[in-house]
């Protein structure tokens, strides 16, 4: 079973929403950074391509599943954007950061703050992590539209 222990040694998740009606993007903030269920690793490295041998895949349904895992969100409501899959090097292997799209009309702020969370617009996180400003950069011009 996928489960968010199961995933976290090498697997991040980034969160957003993007109102169709006025182009609004935003991601959770959580304590720890920009990423669930926890930051990059201390030492992270950007990989250019996917490791080699790749290491398995998560189906998109499992992962869903997981990070909504106790939340009142349902997996109905969210979709991953496949085109978005950034590759780190870190001390314990290769890590795949996965962007995941709330479908909803509004963004689901009750249960994201109940998972201990809260919406930002890409320049409300100035600040954060580097490394989690440019995914998050890269993930705002897949959803975002550049």
């Amino acid at each position: 079973m996928t489960t968010p222990a199961n995933i976290s040694r090498h697997h991040r998740v980034i969160l957003c929403h993007f109102d169709d009606y006025s182009h609004a993007l935003v991601f959770p903030r959580w304590a720890h950074g920009m990423l669930w269920p926890q930051a990059l690793p201390e030492g992270a490295q950007a990989l250019s391509s996917p490791p080699e041998p790749a290491p398995a895949a998560i189906d998109s349904a499992a992962l869903i599943a997981a990070v909504l895992q106790g939340s009142e969100l349902s997996p109905d409501d969210v979709e991953e954007v496949t085109a978005f899959q950034p590759w780190f090097q870190t001390p314990d292997g290769p890590l795949r950061v996965h962007l995941l799209r709330f479908t909803t009309p509004d963004a689901p702020k009750p249960a994201i703050a109940a998972m201990g969370g809260n919406f930002k617009a890409l320049s409300e996180l100035r600040g954060g992590h580097m490394a989690e400003l440019l995914l998050l950069r890269e993930a705002f011009g897949l959803v975002g539209g550049g």
